[in-house]
């Protein structure tokens, strides 16, 4: 019984001693904890909201640190310790440029007050700013102003001829002539409406791209020049970019099952670790492994260090062949990867990337 009542006197003690440490804490009040800014207009730039709090507790408070949830918000807040009963403020601002739409952020206040986190919240709305000829047409190209300098086709089969345009508006003070040079490039062929434009008037260049004129698989890329009033404007070029290839959609299913079929050894190569200047050579072997003949369209490296000489370019069903691939490691150092994509006719994986990689070390120089 003894026992019993002076363990309860203990906790007793115990409990009425933190009590009166937690009445000697810090304590962090805010008037609210949540703002909401409404709908604000972009063009109207940051907006700012500033918390108000005051240390309702025994001790000194200070404040810690105030992370915000994005780089959008940012905040500011009395560095010195305040004393028992002195307010304060958190300000926290809103940057609302090129973010349109509603937003909800969240912000947490660090201190040493007996509840060390405090979450805080700033809502509302963008109204999207109008846009300016500068924001739709972004690319500055002689007097007229492009959404883009590249125009991509994505995939184009080899047999066909697709069509694509870009919007571009004239910026230029009196009337003005636009026109290209594409000599080189028969598989292009290019025409503006209108082809003299008024100021800030708009117009299109339509692009037609013949695959089968290009005679290339896979990614490819070709670049023009624009001329005004028959002038070719300095740093004019338009890019045009497709990823030719062969059809499969109209095969038959006794087509598919007679198929050539690629399949590949090894498809990638980890030559480990070599000094800087080595080249590294590798033989790659491929079966085909379908039904009928396996045609190499093109074996393509992913920049000019990496080079391939294909033995065969027709393998018979059940027949091997092999290319070989080197790396020149010269300029290069640390972990590499070289990339190979070998484009074939086999309708289930007609694009195989190999790969190439490994470590190269530099070897200092002698003074």
């Amino acid at each position: 019984m003894k026992k019993t009542y002076l363990f309860s006197m203990i906790l007793a003690f115990a409990v009425a001693s933190l009590a009166i440490a937690q009445q000697k804490n810090a304590l962090i009040s805010f008037k609210q904890t949540n703002h909401d800014f409404g709908t604000i207009k972009e063009e109207d730039g940051i907006v700012s909201y500033s918390f108000e709090f005051v240390n309702s507790g025994k001790s000194p408070l200070i404040i810690q640190r105030v992370i915000t949830s994005c780089d959008c918000t940012t905040s500011d807040w009395s560095k010195e310790p305040l004393s028992p009963g002195v307010n304060g403020v958190i300000k926290i601002s809103y940057n609302p440029k090129n973010r349109p739409g509603s937003f909800d952020k969240m912000i947490t206040v660090y201190s040493n007050a007996e509840t060390p986190t405090v979450i805080l919240q700033v809502k509302g709305n963008v109204q999207e700013r109008p846009k300016s000829i500068e924001d739709i047409y972004g690319r500055l190209i002689g007097d007229f102003r492009f959404k883009t300098n590249h125009l991509s086709f994505d995939r184009v089969f080899v047999e066909k001829v697709k069509t694509d345009t870009l919007e571009f508006v004239s910026v230029a003070n009196e009337p003005v002539k636009i026109g290209c040079k594409v000599d080189g490039l028969p598989h292009l062929n290019v025409k503006f409406i209108p082809e003299t434009l008024k100021p800030k008037e708009k117009g299109l260049m339509i692009v037609k791209f013949d695959a089968k004129k290009r005679n290339d698989w896979g990614f490819v890329l070709d670049r023009f020049n624009l001329k005004e009033n028959d002038k070719d404007i300095k740093d004019g070029l338009i890019n045009i970019s497709a990823s030719i290839e062969e059809n499969f959609s109209n095969l038959t299913e006794e087509q598919r099952i007679n198929a050539p079929k690629i399949e590949f050894a090894k498809t990638d190569y980890d030559f480990g670790q070599i000094n800087e200047g080595q080249v590294v050579e590798y033989e790659f072997s491929f079966t085909n492994t379908g039904k009928s003949d396996l045609i190499i369209r093109k074996i393509k490296s992913s920049c000019g260090c990496t080079t391939v000489e294909p033995s065969d370019k027709v393998i018979k069903s059940g027949k091997t062949s092999t290319f070989k691939a080197s790396v020149r490691t010269k300029g290069l150092s640390g972990r590499n990867t070289k990339s190979i994509t070998v484009i074939s006719n086999d309708p289930v994986n007609p694009n195989v990337v190999l790969r190439m990689s490994g470590i190269v070390n530099v070897i200092p120089k002698k003074e």
